[in-house]
């Protein structure tokens, strides 16, 4: 991506005209008044009167009233059914329209396409006109629904709004006519949604709305007004309620415009949104990590609170709160799957291995045991605390006051010990505590012990201590002595469950509480009076969260307006917004105090100084199930890798409070190399925590650089100081989003890439690569025999015992089965432009390759005939051609002398030969690859180079016959086997042919390339070898290895003997894999965690072949804590950019990097199709204990 000119609008004009026409669409509820080309008068007319009809028929309703000849239930009813019957009749115009055209029936889903497609009407009423004007719904249950729905909200309406009951609430005539007026213009943007036509949202929360739920979001929120209105009808003499009725009034006009700016939120994001509120500040619950989870967790909590009501005893009560509050916060939908999945492994005899992510660790008995424990002290302390203290009248003698001073001195100590376990404190001042230079993971973890050490007090104080000391403060207030209320029953649930589910947060407020308690020397204080200790407890908790936001937003506003005036290409066009927002400094602190309260996030226009307040939606910001959905690519099983890893190392961090306060919805940030790891909070309880882990695009682009580049920096500043620095100095970014926190130790792949251009063109290299290819050959087939002797040893004792084996070998002096003339003719032209090693151009590459990786998968076990070639027929154990002999060698073999045609005849008869071992037939090949395609000439020729001393050496140093006795003996004689040794001696050199084509020089770097990759050089046994896939991948495989021993002998030295080649050969075995990046087989090693992988690689912009090897280490990741509000407010502008204004333009200004706001980063964790993550885990379960 480059970097954006700074004279490049916001939006392009087609996408400016566009959300010009979009906007008024939007205020109005629908009406299309303004169109990109030129349409009939009366389809603007048509729009007004569909628009009108609502005030209309109001309007009659209204009059009769007015004129005392219906009552105002009358009124509203008559209204109501004239509107019902209209929005019938429109409905059904609409249907009859769609059913009558020709034309094809586009899908009814917000389509920007379809609606910049230009109409030809050719009258007022056509079915094209009708079509336009009230595109109609999907569904026959939403046309009947939403039309009823109409109908109660016209009557309801002309209900609401009547003269004579809007003077008595406003007391002024003039007052009465503008909120009359405008307030059915609000109706009429409501009902024309609803039935006609939808308008298009600001505040969009899903990317498609599958069941039509837009239309119903404007009459949601209008008869949340009638509803007010409703109840103060019937229910008088409530100052409150009237005081609140009358506001409504008021506001009810706004309605048009809080729907346009996109402040109320959308029906699905209202519900999650409210649900989460209520569960997490009136229950005491926390935000969930999926919306089932939500919803199941709300009704089970509300159910609690209710139940704790009609419990008559305050013991029982007590008991109640404590043991629900206890188990409530527990992770039991998790332990109950794990537990559920070990019984039923368990049942069918196997070991469970299907868990969710972060399951990996079982809950074990001991872990259930200790929360059996836990649960039993805490009702008994909660019980006798209660039953048998003795409260005395004056609170500050009270025992409860002598557990708030305790609860005032662990909330101190826990402080400490948490701010020291960070690198920085308060976010500014460097920890003198905290290491100074974490380069390695052993310095690290050494210098890191002793605070360790402390983490472990920590974690007693908090998991063990301040709940029971909180559980006392509360068993001890007087409140419960007596009968309880409402306000008792909500308060103290919350308070019960509080202090398991956010141990930290709740011993704040109870200390708060009790703080001002003491303080407050008045009794009949309202705060001391009227307020039981559970609803002071709630109320400090919202006021302390929202002071949290309030901070957050600030801080927020604070570095949008900093960036932009940082931005040198643009501060001309920012400075006049910059001035408006220090002018108007009072209004943009209004809107972040109204932001703050709604808890929603403050939207920066374009992430420009330029405030709006976003709708209020979940912690999670997004609709979709949290894993689901990312952009996988081949960089995607690294993250795979690291996660189990990174998860152990974060329940490390979090336990000893290495991340601060893990809230639902903070944001983490990790940097290792040029991978960035995003981490998301989604659920907090008692020793569990469940987050999200998301793995951004590794590929960077230049935005995604410069910002990579400052976290970077920040890092640096944090970490990386020098031992006589200064021991407190100031985080330089303070200003940044990004805070440092901790380093991980993590166990992951290091990427490394070398240039090896010096050593692929060494003559001496590629001189010693031939025959250490040959060595490798050996090794590798008789590793594979071995191991296959391993599994077939006991079938073959039985089948073979008291018999010698006869196999079938070809005789080396027997001449090749060849292809005719044609086909050779056609090869060699097919291969003459195809393959050569030309270098110095592009990265070498063949046409054949994809041709022959699919033939191999064709051929796997299939005996294709080849064109050209003998069909052969296997009868018994002899092999005899059904060709006539004087059509098998009419080819002539490229660069190959020609042959007698007397030994023509000796392919007839192929010869049984018999193993001089007995023990032969377990190292011996597959009978496939014994088969010959060579010239008896060119096997002589190449049989020289067999190296048979390393054949003897490898064979008396297997260890595959354990069972049987006197095995070096035994050893000696297969070694001592020709027969054995020309079979091997046949199919290794036919191999070695194979890869390096007709030419038996040197090869070329590019010739090496070629092979690495799979795409052999045209020769006569190229057809052989691809036949049998098995030995194509060995081959393959030692051809690779050859080549990284190549570059590790030119490394490092050359190889002394043949035990030091076995032991190098062994390694590359077991803790190698050498390969292609682009295998599937690379994937299953990084997930298997091989120590090493290489791949062979040309860079053609330089002209260099390099190598890539990734090493498999314990290393240090850099986690930042990222502003939660500031991730809230971009990923808010994005979801207005792209869902509404449409401004998918990939160089568009809110996309472009900036140090401070780390946009591009943040752009990218939003979730698909928004974001772009390369990886994202479903919800990780991590225990925090």
């Amino acid at each position: 991506m480059r970097r954006m000119s700074p004279d490049v609008p916001l939006l392009n004009d087609y996408k400016k005209d566009f959300l010009l026409k979009r906007l008024p669409q939007t205020v109005l509820g629908g009406p299309r008044l303004k169109l990109g080309y030129c349409a009939p008068l009366y389809i603007y007319v048509n729009q007004i009167i569909l628009f009108l009809v609502p005030c209309v028929l109001g309007g009659i309703g209204t009059l009769l009233y007015q004129l005392d000849i219906l009552e105002d239930y009358y009124t509203a009813a008559l209204s109501g059914g004239l509107m019902l019957f209209t929005a019938f009749v429109i409905q059904f115009t609409s249907l009859y329209a769609r059913n009558k055209s020709v034309t094809v029936e586009r899908m009814l889903t917000t389509d920007i396409l379809a609606e910049e497609d230009e109409h030809e009407f050719t009258s007022c009423a056509d079915a094209e006109t009708i079509k336009f004007l009230i595109p109609g719904k999907k569904y026959i249950a939403n046309m009947v629904f939403h039309s009823v729905l109409a109908g109660l909200v016209c009557g309801l309406g002309t209900w609401y709004l009547l003269p004579n009951r809007i003077t008595l609430l406003c007391g002024s005539a003039g007052g009465t006519v503008l909120l009359v007026f405008f307030g059915w213009m609000t109706l009429c943007t409501g009902e024309y949604s609803l039935i006609v036509n939808t308008a298009i949202e600001t505040a969009t929360f899903q990317t498609q709305d599958t069941y039509e739920i837009t239309p119903l979001m404007r009459p949601l929120y209008i008869f949340f007004f009638f509803s007010v209105d409703l109840a103060h009808r019937f229910m008088v003499n409530i100052p409150a309620l009237e005081q609140m009725n009358q506001i409504l009034h008021i506001l009810f006009i706004f309605l048009p415009f809080l729907w346009a700016l996109g402040t109320l939120p959308p029906p699905d994001a209202l519900f999650l949104w409210a649900m989460e509120q209520v569960l997490e500040f009136g229950l005491g619950g926390s935000s969930m990590s999926t919306h089932p989870r939500l919803l199941i967790m709300f009704i089970i909590s509300a159910g609690t609170s209710i139940t704790s009501y009609f419990i008559p005893s305050t013991v029982g009560v007590v008991l109640f709160m404590t043991g629900l509050g206890f188990l409530l916060s527990l992770n039991l939908s998790e332990m109950g799957f794990v537990f559920k999945h070990s019984v039923t492994g368990h049942r069918v005899g196997t070991k469970s291995k299907a868990l969710p992510s972060g399951s990996e660790k079982q809950f074990t008995w001991k872990e259930c045991l200790f929360y059996i424990i836990i649960l039993v002290l805490a009702l008994l302390e909660s019980i006798l605390l209660h039953h048998f203290a003795c409260c005395s009248q004056i609170y500050k003698n009270s025992p409860q006051a002598i557990v708030g001073y305790i609860l005032m001195i662990l909330l101190i100590i826990l402080w400490i010990l948490r701010e020291i376990q960070s690198v920085y404190i308060f976010g500014i001042f460097r920890n003198p505590f905290y290491p100074k230079d974490v380069q390695t993971v052993t310095l690290f973890l050494e210098k890191q012990g002793r605070l360790m050490k402390i983490g472990v007090v920590r974690r007693i104080l908090l998991n063990l201590v301040s709940p029971f000391a909180m559980i006392a403060f509360l068993s001890l207030d007087s409140s419960l002595q007596g009968l309880h209320s409402v306000s008792v029953s909500i308060g103290f649930t919350r308070a019960f469950r509080m202090v398991w589910q956010n141990t930290e947060n709740a011993l704040l407020e109870t200390v708060m509480v009790s703080a001002v308690h003491l303080l407050t020397f008045s009794t009949d204080a309202w705060w001391n009076r009227s307020l039981d200790t559970g609803i002071r407890l709630l109320l400090v908790g919202i006021m302390h969260d929202r002071l949290i936001q309030f901070i957050s937003k600030l801080k927020f506003a604070v570095t949008v307006l900093l960036a932009s005036w940082m931005e040198k290409k643009r501060r001309k066009s920012t400075t006049t917004l910059c001035i408006l927002n220090i002018v108007f400094s009072p209004f943009v602190l209004v809107f972040i105090v109204f932001s703050t309260l709604l808890s929603s996030p403050l939207l920066p226009l374009f992430t420009l100084p330029l405030f709006l307040v976003g709708f209020p939606r979940p912690a999670q910001s997004w609709p979709g199930v949290v894993g689901t959905a990312a952009c996988v690519c081949a960089d995607t099983v690294y993250y795979d890798q690291m996660v189990p890893s990174l998860t152990s190392a974060l329940q490390s961090a979090m336990v000893a409070g290495s991340l601060g306060l893990l809230l639902p919805g903070s944001h983490y940030l990790g940097r290792f190399q040029d991978r960035l790891i995003w981490i998301m909070i989604l659920e907090r309880g008692y020793t569990y925590c469940c987050i999200n882990i998301k793995g951004l695009e590794l590929q960077e682009t230049s935005c995604h650089t410069a910002e990579a580049r400052r976290v970077d920096e920040v890092f640096e500043g944090a970490f990386e100081q020098e031992e006589y620095a200064r021991i407190c100095s100031v985080n330089e970014h303070f200003g940044n989003v990004l805070t440092p926190c901790t380093v991980l130790p993590v166990k992951l792949y290091s990427d490394a890439k070398n240039v090896l251009s010096g050593i692929m063109d060494s003559h001496d290299n590629l001189r010693e690569f031939k025959g250490d290819l040959v060595k490798v050959l050996v090794w590798i087939l008789v590793q594979y025999c071995s191991r296959r002797s391993n599994m077939q040893e006991n079938v073959h004792k039985t089948e073979n015992k008291g018999k010698a084996s006869l196999i079938i070998l070809p005789a080396l002096n027997t001449s090749p089965q060849t292809q005719s003339p044609d086909d050779t003719d056609r090869l060699n032209s097919e291969t003459s432009d195809d393959w050569s090693d030309d270098i110095f151009g592009d990265e070498p590459t063949t046409k054949k390759g994809k041709e022959e990786k699919d033939q191999l998968k064709v051929l796997q076990g299939i005996n294709l005939p080849i064109p050209g070639s003998v069909e052969s027929q296997s009868v018994g154990d002899h092999s005899t051609g059904k060709v006539p002999e004087n059509s098998l060698y009419k080819a002539a073999i490229l660069g190959y002398p020609a042959i007698d045609k007397g030994k023509q005849e000796d392919m007839v008869y192929i010869p049984l030969m018999e193993f001089s071992c007995p023990h032969s037939h377990l190292l011996s090949l597959p009978e496939e690859w014994t088969s010959n395609c060579l010239p008896d000439s060119k096997m002589k020729e190449m049989s020289s180079l067999f190296p048979e001393e390393w054949y003897q050496f490898l064979l008396r140093q297997l260890e595959c016959f354990h069972s049987q006795e006197n095995v070096p003996n035994v050893l000696e004689e297969i070694a001592e086997d020709r027969v054995l040794k020309d079979f091997y001696v046949h199919a290794v050199m036919t191999c070695y042919f194979s890869l390096f084509g007709v030419d038996n020089m040197d090869p070329s770097p590019g010739h090496i390339l070629r092979v690495y990759n799979g795409v052999l050089p045209w020769s006569v046994a190229l057809d052989w070898l691809t036949e049998k896939p098995e030995l194509f991948q060995l081959a393959l495989k030692a051809f690779r290895y050859t080549l990284k021993l190549m570059i590790d002998k030119a490394s490092l030295g050359p190889i002394e003997d043949f035990k030091e080649l076995t032991n190098c050969l062994e390694e590359y075995e077991s803790d190698w894999y050498i390969g292609l990046v682009s295998d599937e087989k690379w994937k299953e090693a990084v997930l298997q965690e091989k120590p090493y992988l290489f791949s062979l690689g040309y860079d053609p912009n330089m002209g260099v072949y390099t190598g890539r090897v990734l090493t498999l280490q314990e290393l240090l990741i850099q986690v930042g804590k990222l502003n939660t509000e500031a991730v809230r407010g971009q990923w808010a502008n994005l979801s207005w950019e792209l869902l509404y204004a449409t401004n998918d333009d990939e160089e568009r200004y809110s996309i472009q990097a900036h140090p401070l706001l780390l946009r591009n980063l943040t752009v990218q964790a939003a979730d698909p199709p928004l974001g772009y993550p390369i990886y994202s885990s479903k919800p990780v379960h991590i225990h925090l204990y």
